[in-house]
């Protein structure tokens, strides 16, 4: 009893956060396979940057004025509503934010959302987790 009322206390003591990450922390690549995605938490939120992209990538956001792709911001300021995220998505080749929001489809993939018009048009891909970031 005595022991079961220590490990009780001791979980008590270290934050939700520290715990167990989230099922949408990690390292996503996008449906084509250009761009890895490393998500975590990021304020009170969640957000995820650009780990590595292709070089097609890379120069399709230099053609909308995005300088480096790498470290870039995607997803942005996401907060949990349920088994549902929703913040904001950044689409580099457009040079644009949409409302957005995540649903995790299972441990290793993620139904990432963008959309406009109070979420009447929305497109979507499926991300898939990957254990490490592309050579």
């Amino acid at each position: 009893m005595l022991l079961r009322t220590a490990l009780f206390l001791s979980l008590l003591a270290v934050p939700l956060g520290a715990r167990a990450a989230t099922p949408v922390e990690g390292v996503w690549l996008n449906p084509s396979g250009s761009v890895a995605v490393r998500t975590g938490s990021c304020g009170p939120g969640l957000c995820g940057r650009v780990v590595w992209a292709s070089g097609q990538a890379k120069a399709d956001a230099q053609d909308s004025g995005i300088a480096s792709l790498i470290g870039t911001e995607l997803l942005q300021d996401y907060r949990p509503e349920g088994r549902i995220w929703r913040g904001t998505v950044f689409v580099p080749d457009m040079g644009r934010r949409f409302d957005s929001r995540i649903e995790p489809l299972s441990a290793d993939r993620l139904k990432i959302s963008g959309c406009i018009l109070g979420g009447f048009f929305c497109r979507s891909q499926v991300w898939t987790r990957i254990a490490q970031v592309p050579a």
